[in-house]
C-alpha cells in the first residue's frame, strides 16, 4: 500500500513539473470585446464581437483617418457656430477661429473634442451630412458590415452603432497610415494657436502600459466606457477593443499580456521563388511569392499547421494579374490564411511594380 501511494505521489509531482503551455484567456468586464493580431487580422479572443453597440468617441478613429487621407492637413479650418456649440468634450474652439486641420485631428484624438469633430467634418465633407456619408462608404469598403455612423463624434443617436470586431478592423487599417500612427501615439501636442499643450487621455499610452502604441477612449452614459488600443512587443502588434467596460484599462492590459504570452509570430511562407512539379502532366511550373506570410500561432498549433497548393491550368491563368494559383494553410482542416502564387516571369514587370505601389496606397493587403 505504501508503495502504491509512493508511486502515485511521484506521478503527481511529475505532472506538476510540466510547464503549462496553454493558459486560458482571462475574462473581461466588457459587454463586447475583441483581441486581434494586426498583421494577419486573426482574432485571438472574442466576446460578443459582432453584436452592434453604442460606441461613443471611438467613432473618432474613422473621423481621423478620413481627415488624414483627405490630403488637407495643412489647410486652415474655420470653426462654425454648430461646431463650437457641440455638446460634450471640447478643445474649446471659438466661433470664427481658424485652426490647421492637422491640429484639429490631434485635438480630436488626444482630447476627444466633439467641436473638433464637427469642424473637421464640415471642412472635409462639405457638410456634416456629406462627411457622415463618407464615413459609411469607408466602413462598407473596409468590410465593417455591422456599422452605421450618424455623426463624426459618437454622441448617442438613434442608429449610431458598431461592433468590437468592426472597430478592430478599422483600427487595423488606420494603423497602416504613418500619420495616423504618429497622432494616436502622441502623448501630447501643442497646436499653433494654443499657448498650452494637449495631453492624451489614453492612460494606457501615457501611464499604464509600456507596450501601448496608440488608441482612442470613449464614454457616454448610454454607451458606457469604450476603448480601442494597440500594443506592440517583440514583433507582434495587437489591437484590443472593448465596449461598455467599467474596467477597461485593466482588461486591455490583461488581454495584451495574454496574447503576447500565448502566441508567437511564425513565418509560414517565405517570399521568393518555388518550383512545382505537376504529377499529372509531368511538367514543371515556376511560381513566386511576393511577400512573407507571418501568422500568430499558439505553441500547440505549431505542429498542426498543414498546407495545400492549388495551381490553375495554363488556360485558366489570369495573365494580367500574374496569378497562377494559391497556397492555403489550415489547422485541423480549417483554413487560417492563404497566399497567392504568381507567375515568376511577370514578377519584375513595370506594371506589376506599379500595381503593388497602388495597392499599398489604397490599403489593399
Amino acid at each position: 500500500m505504501k508503495s502504491i501511494i509512493s508511486i502515485i505521489s511521484c506521478l503527481f509531482l511529475i505532472v506538476l513539473s510540466f510547464p503549462n503551455t496553454s493558459i486560458a484567456s482571462p475574462g473581461v468586464s466588457a459587454t463586447s470585446a475583441v483581441l486581434m493580431e494586426r498583421g494577419s487580422g486573426r482574432v485571438l479572443f472574442e466576446k460578443n464581437g459582432n453584436e452592434p453597440q453604442r460606441i461613443a468617441s471611438i467613432t473618432k478613429i474613422m473621423t481621423a483617418i478620413i481627415a488624414i487621407e483627405s490630403g488637407k492637413l495643412d489647410e486652415k479650418v474655420t470653426a462654425s457656430k454648430k461646431a463650437v456649440y457641440t455638446e460634450g468634450s471640447s478643445i474649446y474652439l471659438e466661433e470664427g477661429e481658424e485652426m490647421k486641420l492637422e491640429d484639429l485631428v490631434y485635438g480630436l484624438m488626444l482630447r476627444s473634442g466633439n467641436d473638433s469633430a464637427v469642424a473637421i467634418a464640415e471642412h472635409v465633407g462639405g457638410s456634416l451630412e456629406g462627411f457622415v456619408y463618407m464615413m459609411n462608404e469607408k466602413a462598407a469598403w473596409l468590410g465593417m458590415n455591422n456599422t452605421v455612423f450618424e455623426n463624426p463624434h459618437g454622441l448617442d443617436s438613434e442608429n449610431h452603432r458598431s461592433t468590437a470586431y468592426d472597430m478592430a478592423l478599422l483600427m487595423r487599417y488606420a494603423m497602416d497610415n504613418p500619420v495616423f500612427r504618429e497622432i494616436t501615439g502622441a502623448k501630447s501636442h501643442k497646436a499653433e494657436t494654443r499657448t498650452y499643450a494637449w495631453a492624451n487621455k489614453n492612460k494606457l499610452l501615457t501611464q499604464y502600459y509600456e507596450y501601448c502604441t496608440g488608441g482612442k477612449t470613449g464614454y457616454t452614459k448610454r454607451a458606457g466606457r469604450t476603448l480601442v488600443s494597440t500594443a506592440e512587443k517583440e514583433g507582434m502588434e495587437l489591437v484590443m477593443v472593448t465596449i461598455n467596460d467599467p474596467d477597461d484599462w485593466r482588461d486591455h492590459m490583461l488581454m495584451f499580456n495574454w496574447g503576447f504570452e500565448n502566441y508567437e509570430m511564425v513565418k509560414l511562407q517565405e517570399q521568393g521563388k518555388e518550383t512545382f512539379h505537376m504529377a499529372e502532366t509531368q511538367e514543371t511550373r515556376k511560381g513566386f511569392y511576393h511577400h512573407d506570410i507571418i501568422f500568430p500561432l499558439k505553441r500547440d498549433e505549431l505542429v498542426k499547421v498543414e498546407s495545400k497548393t492549388y495551381l490553375l491550368s495554363k488556360k485558366q491563368e489570369n495573365v494580367p494579374r500574374s496569378a497562377i494559383g494559391k497556397r492555403v494553410f489550415a489547422i485541423d482542416g480549417q483554413p487560417i490564411t492563404e497566399v497567392t502564387i504568381h507567375n515568376e516571369r511577370k514578377t519584375g514587370t513595370v506594371k506589376h511594380r506599379f500595381l503593388n505601389v497602388l495597392h499599398k496606397m489604397m490599403g489593399v493587403r
